[in-house]
């Protein structure tokens, strides 16, 4: 691990999984860079590896979905964060979801929110790629849920 690997994961991100439809298919990653950028107009950033294929879709579908996970669900978010990983719709398989009416992405249930987003700038920077998005929809909130988080390399509730 690099000293700036390890800086960074010193760090305490929230955990989302982000989703696209692709024509048939479906395609998600685990993300820590999930942020709000702006309340009026509401806007988000989420940084995606470059050399992904998850990267090539978002560069042609403008519309994803967000969902932040709670603390129950770190094996949801490992699911999503494995390489070579199989089609979304295997990945989220007897796990609730549904998809979002304005993305037609999936949406995992029982997070702590999740939201449908689409794309209005894209920024490469380094190995990632930046993705402005306006939010749709925010497709539910459960506040009474603990967020799940990525804390040096793993993935921890946080007590409040």
């Amino acid at each position: 691990m690099s000293e700036f690997t390890e800086a960074m994961a010193q760090l305490a991100a929230g955990v989302a999984v982000v989703t696209v439809r692709d024509g048939r298919d479906d395609l998600g990653t685990t993300v820590s860079a999930l942020m709000s950028v702006s309340l009026d107009p509401p806007l988000v950033l989420v940084s995606v590896g470059s050399r992904g294929y998850l990267n090539e879709v978002l560069l042609r579908q403008d519309r994803w979905a967000a969902s932040l996970l709670s603390s129950g669900q770190a094996a949801v978010a490992s699911r999503f964060a494995t390489p070579g990983r199989p089609s979304a719709r295997l990945l989220v398989a007897g796990t609730p979801h549904h998809r979002g009416p304005h993305t037609q992405a999936l949406v995992v249930e029982g997070g702590v929110a999740a939201l449908e987003a689409e794309t209005t700038k894209v920024v490469p920077a380094g190995d990632h790629t930046l993705y402005v998005a306006t939010v749709l929809a925010v497709d539910y909130v459960e506040p009474d849920l603990q967020p799940l988080v990525r804390l040096r390399g793993r993935y921890r509730a946080i007590g409040m």
